[in-house]
Parts: structure tokens; sequence; C-alpha cells
């Protein structure tokens, strides 16, 4: 088992980028596809046809986001920990996944750059330079 963990900058605030990522429209504005998300702690979630799945373990508005992914029969559950951390150009995003199975960690990593966090910047606009 892998853990993943990288900063992004998303040009949002933290409260606009907390509603993106647990807003059923909002997500489906910006993943361009289907939705299932009960933003409630224990709540599941579907993205990209069912590529994501989980459920919110923890919900701390405007600051964090923690879900756990579901990888089949894995026994240790993945993870992922989203920080929400205000900045002169929107949010750093840091981006907290463990327990990411050997074989599905090249996947994994590269799927956060592209399509989940190029999604949300192409969603939000370039940044102003």
């Amino acid at each position: 088992m892998k853990d993943f963990k990288k900063y992004y900058l998303i040009p949002a605030s933290p409260e606009e980028l907390y509603r993106a990522l647990t807003t059923e429209i909002t997500i489906r504005l910006w993943t361009g596809d289907q939705v299932a998300i009960d933003p409630v702690v224990g709540g599941e979630f579907s993205m990209w046809d069912g590529a994501i799945q989980g459920k919110f373990l923890e919900l701390l508005p405007f600051e964090k986001i923690v879900q756990q992914w579901y990888f089949g029969d894995e026994p240790e559950p993945s993870i992922v920990t989203l920080k929400l951390h205000e900045h002169k150009k929107g949010t750093s995003l840091e981006v907290r996944q463990t327990n990411i199975p050997d074989e599905a960690f090249e996947d994994i990593s590269s799927g956060w750059d592209d399509p989940y966090i190029d999604s949300l910047l192409d969603f939000y606009g370039p940044e102003d330079e």
C-alpha cells in the first residue's frame, strides 16, 4: 500500500471550492458527468461513472473533507483528506490519500492531476498572473 500527497492552487475561495467538492449540481458542472452524493458524515458518493466511490468520514465546512474510497476487497480502506487553505490566489488544496493499492498507485496519483484537478481548474478558469 502506498500514500500520495500533493498541493494544488485552485483560483477559488475555500468556500467556493468546498461547495464544488460537496454539492451535486456543482460537481456535475466541473466533472461533466453523473454524480451521486450525500454530503453528510456517513453519506456515500459516486463520481465519474462510478470510477470514484466512497463515503464521507468528516466534513468541516470550508476547511476539510475526509473520505473513504472503496477499492474492492482491499483489507485497509483508502482515506482521502482534502484540506483547504486560504491563499492570496484562491485556495491551496492539500490532497492526501493513504492506503492506495500498489497496483493502482500510478493510475490514482496521475488521476488526481487529470482529470480531477484539471477539471476543477478548467471550471474556475485560469489563474490571474
